[in-house]
């Protein structure tokens, strides 16, 4: 009977320390498996970039660096070009108000200084003009191109460079 009893507190105790190892073996599984998840997690964000920092732009000299495109500036040409043509022995008018886009604030005043010689270019640029041609879509973007080179020519030759980027019809009323 006592041979009974040692076996039974003995299996008792086996028990009894088997439960904690049980206990250690679970948590070290659910440990294992939270830091399986927590890097399957990691790994995607880092895919899809959520961690990914901007690149610094390379180190440019100051000498280098390019130069910031300003804002563009609209002067308007006022008061607008009226131009008439004589077409099968009929009178016709073209009205055109424009407006010159530029960049430099410096070429406003050589805008203003040399107003006279740019619109004497334009004018005698729009009376060469064909009517015809005049009233297709083609024909009012090569006067609009014209134009931007006159104006371009007169500021060239004045102040040394073209000065302006764009010439804008604003209205443009053929009749």
């Amino acid at each position: 009977m006592a041979e009974d009893e040692q076996e039974e507190q003995q299996t008792e105790e086996g028990s009894e320390t088997e439960q904690p190892k049980k206990k250690k073996k679970w948590l070290l599984l659910g440990l294992i498996l939270l830091l399986l998840i927590g890097l399957s997690v990691a790994a995607t964000l880092y895919f899809l970039g959520f961690f990914a920092t901007e690149p610094e732009p390379p180190a440019v000299e100051e000498e280098q660096a390019p130069q910031e495109v300003q804002a563009a500036i609209y002067y308007p040409l006022k008061p607008e070009f009226i131009t008439n043509f004589e077409v099968r022995g009929r009178q016709r008018f073209m009205q055109v108000e424009m407006t010159l886009m530029l960049r430099e604030n410096d070429v406003v005043p050589a805008l203003e200084l040399h107003m006279p010689a740019i619109r004497n270019a334009l004018v005698m640029l729009m009376r060469g003009q064909s009517y015809e041609e005049l009233q297709t879509p083609e024909g009012k973007e090569l006067l609009r191109q014209q134009a931007l080179f006159e104006i371009q020519g007169v500021l060239e030759q004045e102040i040394g460079k073209p000065g302006i980027e764009q010439v804008l019809f604003t209205n443009l009323v053929l009749q």
